[in-house]
């Protein structure tokens, strides 16, 4: 048995010190709540009568200031997207990147990584959970929401062969039956941008899932006229 002992040890002990070092790296800072942390505490209260809007995402929401800045420049709107972020990640910041802000709406996009599984395997009704947890924390705290639906994708270059199109249209009918409920307002991304695939129209990707120009150019649009419904719905 001592010598079985002996060997066991150095076989698995590279194993061991990887996931030590993984599990550490991802313990440090698995939300990301530092990256905008500088911004937030710079950013005053909202002036008298601004209607301050937060955009929540990943890094469809992230990508869209540098793609496509003129939708954001000279408007309260403040882009805290994160790239390759899931719903529980984006849950765990969500007070010190939206609430605490005081926006008057958040615009939330996500979904689309959990399905390709960035943060490990995920059910549709876990992912759903943590939209609505989002949202109720946004209308707990007087913040009106527009609830984005995901938008398509027929695969993941990242991660091919997860077939994810079927399973984000059913997710998107969960986000907009819920939203439909809730008196929220659903931003349909999704009807004007796929392809007979259901995947994203390839005029308006350059890798089957992120937007190009021309994708910001459609969705810029939408995501205006939601906002002003959502404005005027009040917080109910």
């Amino acid at each position: 048995m001592v010598k079985m002992k002996r060997r066991f040890i150095p076989a698995c002990l590279p194993f061991m010190c990887f996931m030590f070092l993984v599990s550490t790296a991802w313990g440090q800072d698995w939300a990301n709540l530092e990256r905008f942390k500088t911004e937030n505490a710079s950013l005053e209260m909202p002036k008298e009568n601004e209607k301050r809007i937060v955009f929540m995402g990943n890094s469809i929401t992230e990508s869209w200031i540098s793609m496509a800045p003129e939708f954001f420049a000279g408007k309260p709107y403040i882009n805290r997207g994160i790239s390759g972020q899931t719903t529980p990640q984006m849950l765990v910041r969500f007070r010190q990147d939206v609430i605490d802000l005081h926006p008057a709406v958040v615009v939330i996009l996500a979904g689309t990584n959990d399905i390709a599984g960035n943060t490990g395997p995920m059910t549709l009704e876990e992912i759903f959970g943590n939209i609505r947890s989002m949202a109720e924390l946004a209308r707990a705290n007087g913040i009106r929401v527009v609830l984005a639906s995901v938008l398509p994708a027929y695969d993941y270059p990242w991660r091919p062969g997860l077939e994810p199109a079927k399973k984000i249209v059913h997710l998107n009918d969960m986000i907009r039956q819920y939203a439909k409920e809730q008196g929220m307002v659903y931003l349909d991304y999704f009807t004007p941008m796929r392809d007979e695939r259901n995947g994203l129209n390839e005029e308006y990707t350059y890798d089957g899932v992120h937007p190009n120009e021309a994708g910001y150019h459609v969705m810029g649009p939408l995501a205006e006229a939601a906002i002003r419904e959502a404005l005027k719905k009040g917080n109910k």
